[in-house]
């Protein structure tokens, strides 16, 4: 099974979700936003695919800080390239495995999927 997570290594959601699929036996790649950035095409894919609204983490501290203005009237569009700008903003971890999308980290969700 191709699995690739994406996030920030030192978000605890990623380091409970790394050790999740560790335990499991479950071999993954890691995306970093931090040195590897976002990329506005597989953003989209994931809004297509999960909707903006579950995307976006806008209960994080970077969403919170954007100014009200980018804050406001938030669409499919708008929702990417928030999330394109700023990685951070993107609910942690998004995780593609074959036939499927998860974001945030629910286990029995990822038990579901993966287990």
């Amino acid at each position: 099974m191709s699995v690739t997570l994406y996030g920030i290594p030192n978000c605890d959601t990623v380091k409970k979700a790394r050790k999740w699929l560790e335990g499991r036996g479950i071999a993954y790649a890691f995306h970093d936003y931090k040195k590897a950035g976002a990329d506005p095409a597989k953003i989209a894919a994931w809004v297509e695919q999960a909707g903006w609204e579950k995307v976006l983490n806008r209960a994080g501290t970077t969403f919170r800080k954007l100014p009200e203005s980018e804050r406001e009237g938030l669409d499919a569009a708008k929702a990417i390239a928030i999330a394109a700008a700023n990685p951070s903003a993107i609910k942690r971890p998004i995780v593609e495995y074959p036939g499927g999308l998860l974001v945030g980290f629910r286990e029995s969700e990822w038990e579901a999927a993966l287990g």
